[in-house]
């Protein structure tokens, strides 16, 4: 078996295990065990808590001492047996705790896939830059796979969907331990020698003393609180027309996590168009882009219906989810690459994810919780959804206007010279 089918195994597997329940996971909770929004909002902060610290973590024990193929193996088995506990939970409480012990081995594994992909693919002499991206995207088509899976199996809501990650969690385990070792590069106490704040990257923190920096990693927090929302309670939403009986045998409703799959389908596409775009209107109007795009995101839900021109906003939401979330977070990383000194670059790259993975994300779920179960919650127990994404909206309408005023660049072509289409 060649290396790039390897590692293209290696992908589809990652995010198969992701794509399982990450969408689905609300129709679980508020359908199946009947659990509330606060607490769904804590269990998805459980993912910026882990994104905090652990990826450092693993990185210095793979950097250090343990092959990055060995420490994501055990990783992904310890994740797997956290994820076929969930059936056997009872309360919200305790699915916090297992929730957020399982993420703690699971976000480390996205970095250490990009480690051990890019060590075995320089071992074998290839370039790096173009074979890797077509292996990448088999991660996206595993994640819509899972999707398409859980859907089409009516599991969905169902407990399945946890003992299906569970499983491609252990597979991948197994298979990881046949991967190209990818062995410590600092070996020698003497090479590896930083402080602690270097080795965590905090040292970046000095950034926020220039106002320009400052501006854009508190905006970059801002939009982070906005990232996961849709996959919070997007499919929960679509399979809430069920409840009103013009709509209950709709195909919005039979295949809700099929097309909330458009929007991961969406993402591969616009990655290829961001080239044109950041060359066409520079940095920063790429950030406002993506910024009104979210504004789009949740407002076409508003108004969204599962028949006539209302699927059609549904399913236009859908593709601009794409622009929304690619556009800032790649516009943002180049923005960092251009901006800050080379030496100060990874750990810039750290903060830049650390605020809107970490902060912004934790923010984001549990804010939603609290706020959705105060206003959002009629008495009877119903959602009002239509208000509800129109609050999403004008936040996130808030939030690119003030960037607009408040963050200063000015388009420079060089920035963007080094992009190849």
């Amino acid at each position: 078996m060649g290396i790039k089918l390897r590692l293209t195994i290696m992908n589809f597997l990652q995010f198969f295990i992701w794509g399982a329940w990450l969408i689905t996971i609300a129709n679980y909770w508020f359908g199946t065990m009947g659990w509330g929004p606060t607490e769904f909002g804590a269990v998805f902060l459980t993912l910026g808590i882990a994104s905090l610290f652990m990826p450092t973590i693993t990185g210095i024990i793979a950097d250090r001492w343990i092959n990055a193929e060995r420490v994501f193996a055990v990783s992904h088995i310890i994740a797997g047996a956290a994820i076929a506990s969930f059936p056997f939970i009872k309360d919200p409480q305790t699915f916090f705790w297992v929730m957020l012990f399982a993420m703690s081995f699971y976000m480390p594994t996205i970095a250490l896939t990009n480690t051990i992909a890019y060590n075995a693919l320089s071992k074998a002499k290839l370039d790096v830059v173009k074979s890797f991206p077509p292996i990448r995207v088999w991660g996206t088509i595993g994640f819509i796979a899972a999707m398409w899976f859980v859907n089409l199996t009516g599991n969905k809501a169902s407990v399945n969907m946890f003992y299906i990650s569970a499983f491609a969690s252990l597979i991948l385990g197994l298979y990881s331990f046949t991967l190209p070792k990818c062995p410590p590069q600092l070996k020698e106490k003497t090479e590896g020698k930083q402080s602690l704040v270097k080795v965590f990257g905090l040292d970046a923190f000095k950034l926020f003393a220039n106002y320009k920096m400052a501006i854009f990693f508190i905006f970059s927090m801002l939009l982070g609180a906005s990232l996961q929302l849709t996959n919070m309670y997007g499919d929960r939403f679509l399979d809430h027309f069920k409840d009103i009986p013009q709509y209950a045998d709709s195909a919005v409703v039979k295949y809700s996590t099929i097309i909330m799959s458009i929007s991961q389908i969406s993402e591969t596409l616009f990655i290829l168009a961001i080239p044109f775009f950041l060359k066409r209107f520079g940095i920063k109007k790429v950030m406002i882009i993506s910024l009104f795009a979210w504004v789009l995101r949740f407002g076409l839900f508003a108004f969204g219906l599962p028949d006539g021109f209302g699927l059609v906003l549904i399913v236009v939401s859908m593709i601009v989810y794409g622009m929304a979330f690619d556009f800032f977070n790649i516009s943002g990383s180049l923005f960092i690459e251009t901006a800050t000194d080379s030496k100060m670059r990874g750990s810039a790259q750290g903060l830049f994810m650390m605020m809107t993975n970490g902060f912004g994300t934790m923010i984001g779920a549990l804010g939603s919780g609290v706020i959705i179960d105060k206003f959002y919650v009629l008495p009877n127990g119903v959602w009002d959804w239509h208000n509800l994404w129109l609050g999403f909206a004008g936040y996130a309408l808030i939030v690119a206007i003030l960037f607009i005023i408040l963050f200063k660049h000015k388009h420079n072509p060089a920035e963007v010279a080094d992009i190849k289409h």
